[in-house]
């Protein structure tokens, strides 16, 4: 059951949102203010957070920049009163997901809530992260600290699937076998050589070590 996060300082409204979710058959949490927040965030973990922006203490726009300073990830929805677009380009400037005027259809609400949490499902299934390394599946692409490392599209196979696996040993026909079924001979040595390769190309990234298990094959172990 996903999480909710709902941060809205009139309290009718909150409890009316946070109802109108559980219905949907989300858990719902309401506080009234950022401060309030940012406890019940360290406290646990959130799948989507709600927002208003003009609030007591800090405001939405602050509260959203915060946000995304902490997790990149978590969809923000902004629901308020403010309808006009300078309002609505700050709020997607601060790194807001979307945006709703208020009054709010109820319904269209909890729509949009369950469009930001498919996305967020697919993007979260499209990436591995582990420590300072990023793995972008459908690019094929690997990032450490930013900074996008070369590889070829075989490498990152057997890289990804020892990285999704951490500590189980595969051999080297595992390693190949559902991409490309290269189970002779010549195809197994290859994957000694993709090793080599990958333990070359990320030597300066200290979140993970690819270690040869003698006679079985290999393993990644996180640092």
């Amino acid at each position: 059951m996903a999480r909710i996060l709902v941060v809205e300082d009139d309290e009718k409204l909150n409890q009316i949102m946070c109802a109108y979710l559980a219905r949907s058959g989300y858990q719902a949490t309401g506080c009234h203010n950022p401060a309030e927040a940012y406890d019940l965030l360290c406290a646990g973990d959130y799948d989507l957070i709600l927002s208003d922006i003009m609030m007591p203490g800090e405001n939405g726009f602050d509260f959203a920049r915060e946000i995304r300073r902490q997790n990149p990830q978590i969809p923000i929805l902004f629901v308020t009163a403010l309808d006009d677009f300078p309002s609505k380009q700050k709020g997607f400037s601060a790194g807001v997901d979307d945006y709703m005027v208020k009054p709010v259809d109820m319904d269209e609400m909890v729509l949009r809530v369950g469009a930001l949490l498919r996305r967020a499902r697919v993007q979260q299934e499209n990436r591995l992260e582990i420590g300072d390394l990023v793995l972008v599946r459908d690019e094929m692409a690997a990032y450490v600290r930013g900074e996008e490392v070369k590889i070829l599209p075989r490498e990152f196979q057997v890289l990804y699937k020892l990285l999704s696996h951490p500590k189980k040993i595969f051999t080297r026909s595992e390693l190949l076998d559902d991409y490309w079924g290269m189970t002779n001979e010549t195809g197994l040595r290859t994957v000694d050589v993709y090793i080599t390769k990958l333990r070359k190309a990320f030597a300066h990234c200290q979140s993970f070590e690819i270690v040869t298990v003698h006679g079985f094959g290999y393993k990644a172990v996180l640092k």
